[in-house]
């Protein structure tokens, strides 16, 4: 039987575990067609205990920049210009291509960025076809058509579209509850509300979030804010009821 004693074996298993973490790096190489970021530096933030940190930073050159560094653990962060928000990205063990011009922001090359972005483009897809509606409408009533008749019709359609879109966001959120992009998309879904509030869509969502899911530092923030707002409009919800009551006594 062949035998390799402790001695020699532990520097085998070192090396394999510096390969290992040496590996996991990020890189960016990016371009932009935007002018005026030329000669600015982009900043990589995360949010961190309610701030945004920069993690990373490189100057624009000539519509070229750069970034790479370790991810030890991957996370979503945000391109930003000065205190400007750009995109996000998702900072994880490869290359990563970034492109910026004035109709489009891209990030791809690692799985999740490709994932993200699909998912963005997609989305930005289906509010095309919302907003087209209203041009719809005018069109049809120029040609002649009745206006109730025309309203009625693309209010329906209005609706579907709203659907498939809420729909597929929240079917982009489950499939994704154990990595960074459920609670990232979770969270760029529920900034389009006026305050944290508890919705049906919300409600749907939460009920087979996996606990992971539920703690995670943003979501259990929303989903805590969420629950003490709802309590308070039902209180004044009551109060009015208890007005009104009043009032016809």
């Amino acid at each position: 039987m062949i035998r390799m004693s402790v001695s020699r074996i532990l520097p085998f298993l070192l090396l394999a575990m510096l390969l290992a973490s040496c590996s996991r790096k990020y890189k960016i190489e990016g371009s932009s067609s935007v002018t005026s970021l030329d000669g600015k530096m982009l900043f990589l933030k995360t949010l961190r205990n309610g701030e945004w940190v920069a993690v990373d930073s490189a100057e624009v050159i000539h519509g070229l920049f750069k970034m790479n560094g370790k991810a030890d653990s991957v996370m979503v962060v945000t391109l930003y210009m000065d205190h400007e928000g750009i995109m996000p990205l998702v900072l994880e063990n490869g290359k990563i291509e970034v492109a910026i011009s004035n109709s489009q922001l891209i990030a791809k090359g690692t799985p999740l960025n490709d994932k993200l972005y699909e998912f963005i483009d997609k989305r930005n897809e289906m509010e095309v076809k919302i907003e087209e509606l209203e041009r719809k409408e005018a069109r049809m009533v120029l040609d002649g058509a009745n206006l109730e008749d025309v309203h009625a019709q693309l209010q329906q359609e209005g609706e579907a579209l709203v659907k498939e879109m809420n729909d597929y966001v929240k079917q982009f959120i489950t499939d994704n509850f154990e990595n960074v992009l459920g609670p990232s998309v979770f969270m760029m879904m529920c900034s389009a509300l006026p305050y944290p509030v508890m919705t049906p869509q919300i409600e749907d969502i939460m009920k087979t979030a996996p606990l992971a899911f539920k703690d995670s530092p943003l979501v259990k923030e929303f989903l805590s804010k969420a629950k003490e707002n709802m309590k308070l409009l039902e209180e004044h919800r009551r109060m009015e009821e208890n007005a009104v009551n009043a009032s016809q006594n």
